[in-house]
C-alpha cells in the first residue's frame, strides 16, 4: 500500500512539473507566433518523439518531421497524397506537438533559432533573425514571465486554500550551539540571567522581516553570510518586552550548512501511520520494549504530574528534570483508548563527533570516552538473515566488538556484499559464540533495529582515537583511551562501587569524584575478553583513570534523556488570507521572496556558505517533491510554486545557453545595431554547455547518493 501510495506522489510531482515546464515553454510559443516568428516545434521532454501532433497530419508516434519534409519536397513538383487525399503542403501546419521520451524539461523550436547552435540560422522572412531584436527580446522573456505568472497564481490559491505551516516557535535548543550561549543585548535591561534562547520563545522578527514560520528561520540562517550575525527579535512568556539576540551561525558539522542549534516546535499528537503495516510495526516494536497500547496518532495528555501538556518535549523536559526516577506518561486516541506507561529515563552520555576519511561525520555517544558496544534491538527483517533480538556483536567485519556508530559504518561500508558478522548469544552467565555470513543490501542496510548495551551493562567498545566537539575545529582524544586499551572490556566497580551498566557507571564516576576540585585518580575494574567472549567468568583486573577537572565537569554536566525516542508531529498552524486582496498580495510578495532567496543562493554558493552538495538536481527534486505530496494538495501546489519561480531565476541567468544569456545577446544587438559575433557566441554556448552539464551531473550524482545513503 505504500508502495502505491509513494508511487501516486511520484506522478503527481511528475505531472505537475511537466505543466510548469509546458507553461514556460507556452510563454515562447505563444509570444513568438505573436512576432510572426515560424515555430517549428513545442516540445515537452527531451530526447526521441514518443508522439506528436501536426495540424493537416494528425497524431503520429514518434515524429512526423521527416514525413512533413518529404511532403514539403514533393510539393515543389506540385501536390502531394494524404491518406488518401488530395492536399497541398499549404494545408499542413509547421508547427509539431511532440511529447518526448524524457519529460524533463522542453522546448520551443523556432526557425533560426536553437541556444545550443548559433550557426543554426535563416534567411526566411518568417525566421527568428528576421525579427526584430525587440520583438525576440519578448519572446526569449516570456518564459520566464509565465513562471513568475504561474507561482504568484499558485501562491494565491494556496493561501486562499490555507497552507499549514510550523509556527516560529523554538521547541528546541541544542547544547552547545551559538543558540544555547547567546546573550540577549537587552538581558540585563529585562532582569534576564540565563543565556541563550529558550523553548517556547516566538521568534517575531529575523533581519527586520516577521517571519512566516519557523522554515523562514532555518532559511535565514543559512543564507547568513560568511562571519555575519543574524538578528532576531524574540517575545518570552513572562517577560515585558521582547528579547533581542545577534548570533553568529555556526557550520553544522552534519547538513554542513549554517545552523543555530534550534529545533521547530512539537505538538502532543504522535506522527499517525500512513498504512496498516507501519501502524502494526510501530506498536510492535514500541511493545517489544515493553510499552503496551500506545498507538500512532495518540495525543499526549499527562507526563507525570504536568497536565495538560502543552509540547512532545514535554517527555524529554521530565526525563531531563527526573533525577534518573521513573514517570509516567498517558496517551489518549481519538477514539477514546487510553495507554499510561511507565518510563525510565536513560543516563545522558556526551555527543561528539567522528570525523572519517570519507568525509562523512559521525556522531558518538560516549562517557569520557566510554562507548557501549552495539547490539540488535530488534531483528525485524534481519531475522532471516540469522540475528535474533539481543545479539551482541562481538565482530563485525574487521572491527571487534563494534560502538554504534563503529558498526554502523562497518556494515555500510560493505554495502552490496556479504559481511561476516559474530555475535554474542544467551544469557551473560552462558553465552555463546554464533557466526554468521550476513548479506548488505545496496544501501548499507542489513535490516535490524540497532541499539547498545548501556541500558543492561557496562561493556565497552574501543574509544574513538579522535573525536570533535560542536564548534571546535581541532580534535582530541577522549579520556578512556589510556584505559580501554581492549575492545569488549567489561566495567565491573568504580573504585568499591559494582557497575552493572551505564546509569550504574555514571553514578559511580560522579560518586568517587563528588568531592574533586580538581583533576582526580580512580580505579576501574574491568574484565577483558577470553577466546572472543566477553564473559562474568574472566578474571578481573584493577585499572587507574586519571581524570581532569574538565573531564568531571563534564561528567557533572550530563543530564537524563528520555529513553523513548516517539515521533511527534510538528506544531502547525494554518496560513490563509482572510480576503482575496490579501491572497494576492501575499502570493505577489512569496513569489518576490522565493526569487530574492534563489539569487541570494548564488551569491551563498560564490561565497562558499552554501555548498553544491545543497543543490538539488531533477532526482532530489522529484524524491522532495513525493515527500511534500504525501503531506496533502496544498502542500503540493506551495511546493510546485517553488518550482516555478526556481525554474524563472535558473532559466534568466546570465548563461548563453538559457533564456538569460539570449536576452544578453539581444541587448547588445538592439544597441549595436548588429548581432554578437558567431565566434564569440559559439565560445560561450560551448561554455555554458559544459557548465550546465557538470553541474547537471554533480546534483544528479549527489541526490542519487544522497538517497542511496552514500
Amino acid at each position: 500500500m505504500q508502495y502505491f501510495s509513494t508511487v501516486r506522489d511520484l506522478l503527481l510531482v511528475i505531472i505537475g512539473f511537466g505543466l510548469i515546464v509546458f507553461i514556460h515553454e507556452l510563454g515562447h510559443f505563444l509570444a513568438a507566433r505573436w512576432a510572426g516568428i515560424r515555430v517549428l516545434a513545442f516540445a515537452i521532454g527531451f530526447g526521441p518523439a514518443v508522439a506528436s501532433y501536426r495540424k493537416g497530419m494528425g497524431v503520429r508516434l514518434g515524429s512526423s518531421e521527416k514525413e512533413y519534409v518529404g511532403i514539403l519536397d514533393a510539393a515543389a513538383a506540385g501536390t502531394t497524397t494524404i491518406e488518401g487525399r488530395r492536399a497541398t503542403y499549404h494545408n499542413i501546419s509547421p508547427t509539431e506537438y511532440r511529447f518526448n521520451l524524457l519529460p524533463l524539461g522542453g522546448y520551443v523550436k523556432m526557425l533560426g533559432q536553437e541556444d545550443a547552435n548559433p550557426n543554426a540560422t535563416s534567411d526566411a522572412p518568417d525566421s527568428y533573425q528576421n525579427c526584430r531584436p525587440w520583438r525576440r527580446m519578448v519572446v526569449i522573456s516570456a518564459g520566464v514571465i509565465m513562471n513568475i505568472i504561474t507561482a504568484a497564481v499558485l501562491f494565491i490559491a494556496v493561501y486562499m486554500i490555507g497552507l499549514p505551516v510550523e509556527p516560529a516557535q523554538v521547541g528546541s535548543v541544542a547544547p552547545g550551539l551559538p543558540a544555547a550561549s547567546a546573550i540577549a543585548t537587552n538581558a540585563e535591561r529585562l532582569g534576564i540571567v540565563e543565556p541563550g534562547l529558550q523553548p517556547g520563545d516566538e521568534i517575531i522578527d529575523i533581519n527586520g522581516n516577521r517571519p512566516n514560520s519557523f522554515s523562514d528561520l532555518i532559511l535565514a540562517t543559512a543564507m547568513t553570510g560568511p562571519n555575519e550575525s543574524i538578528s532576531l527579535l524574540v517575545r518570552r512568556p513572562g517577560v515585558d518586552a521582547p528579547l533581542v539576540f545577534k548570533i553568529v551561525p555556526e557550520t553544522s558539522k552534519l547538513t554542513n550548512l549554517l545552523e543555530l542549534g534550534i529545533g521547530p516546535a512539537r505538538s502532543t499528537r504522535l506522527l499517525k501511520a500512513r498504512t496498516p503495516s507501519d501502524a502494526a510495526e510501530f506498536e510492535a516494536s514500541l511493545a517489544g520494549l515493553g510499552y503496551m497500547g500506545i498507538k500512532p496518532g495518540m495525543e499526549l495528555v499527562r507526563v507525570g504530574d504536568r497536565q495538560p501538556v502543552r509540547s512532545g518535549h514535554a517527555l524529554d523536559q521530565a526525563a531531563n528534570d527526573s533525577n534518573g526516577h521513573p514517570f509516567q506518561a498517558e496517551f489518549v486516541g481519538e477514539d477514546g483508548s487510553h495507554a499510561t506507561i511507565t518510563i525510565d529515563p536513560r543516563p545522558a552520555l556526551e555527543t561528539d563527533f567522528l570525523f572519517r576519511s570519507d568525509k562523512v561525520i559521525t556522531p558518538v555517544d560516549h562517557l569520557l570516552g566510554l562507548t557501549p558496544v552495539m547490539r540488535v534491538a530488534k531483528a525485524g527483517d534481519a531475522a532471516k538473515k540469522g540475528l535474533q533480538d539481543g545479539d551482541i556483536f562481538a565482530r563485525i567485519g574487521d572491527v571487534e566488538y563494534p560502538s554504534l556508530a563503529q558498526g554502523l559504518a562497518e556494515v555500510k561500508a560493505s554495502r552490496g556484499r556479504t559481511i561476516p558478522v559474530v555475535v554474542l548469544r544467551g544469557k551473560e552467565v552462558a553465552q555463546k559464540l554464533v557466526s554468521l555470513d550476513i548479506k548488505v543490501d545496496s544501501k548499507g542496510i542489513i535490516g535490524f533495529l540497532a541499539g547498545d548495551v548501556a541500558d543492561t551493562q557496562a561493556l565497552v567498545a574501543l574509544p574513538p582515537a579522535a573525536l570533535r566537539r560542536l564548534g571546535e575545529s581541532e580534535p582530541f582524544e577522549p579520556p578512556a583511551a589510556s584505559v580501554i586499551i581492549s575492545p569488549g572490556t567489561r566495567i565491573t566497580a568504580v573504585n568499591d562501587r559494582p557497575v552493572t551498566d551505564f546509569a550504574t557507571l555514571r553514578h559511580a564516576l560522579l560518586d568517587v569524584t563528588h568531592a574533586a576540585t580538581g583533576d582526580a585518580s580512580i580505579t576501574l575494574r574491568v574484565q577483558r575478553p577470553l577466546d572472543g567472549i566477553a564473559s562474568v567468568d574472566v578474571p578481573v583486573e584493577s585499572v587507574k583513570w586519571d581524570l581532569s577537572k574538565a573531564d568531571i565537569s563534564r561528567l557533572r554536566a550530563l543530564g537524563w534523556d528520555n529513553p523513548l525516542q516517539l515521533q511527534f508531529d510538528a506544531e502547525s498552524v494554518i496560513r490563509k488570507a482572510s480576503t482575496p486582496r490579501e491572497a494576492i498580495e501575499i502570493g505577489l510578495s512569496e513569489t518576490r521572496r522565493v526569487m530574492l532567496n534563489t539569487y541570494l543562493t548564488f551569491a551563498r554558493l560564490a561565497q562558499g556558505t552554501v555548498k553544491v552538495e545543497h543543490l538539488k538536481g531533477p532526482v532530489g527534486i522529484a524524491h522532495l517533491g513525493t515527500l511534500v505530496a504525501s503531506k496533502g494538495f496544498t502542500n503540493l501546489l506551495f511546493f510546485m510554486a517553488l518550482i516555478s519561480v526556481n525554474l524563472a531565476v535558473i532559466n534568466f541567468l546570465p548563461l548563453p545557453i538559457v533564456d538569460g544569456g539570449q536576452f544578453l545577446f539581444l541587448l547588445y544587438e538592439q544597441f549595436r545595431g548588429r548581432p554578437v559575433p558567431i565566434g564569440f557566441q559559439n565560445a560561450v554556448t560551448m561554455v555554458g554547455l559544459v557548465l550546465i552539464a557538470s553541474m547537471f551531473l554533480i546534483v544528479t550524482f549527489n541526490d542519487i547518493t544522497s538517497l542511496l545513503g552514500f
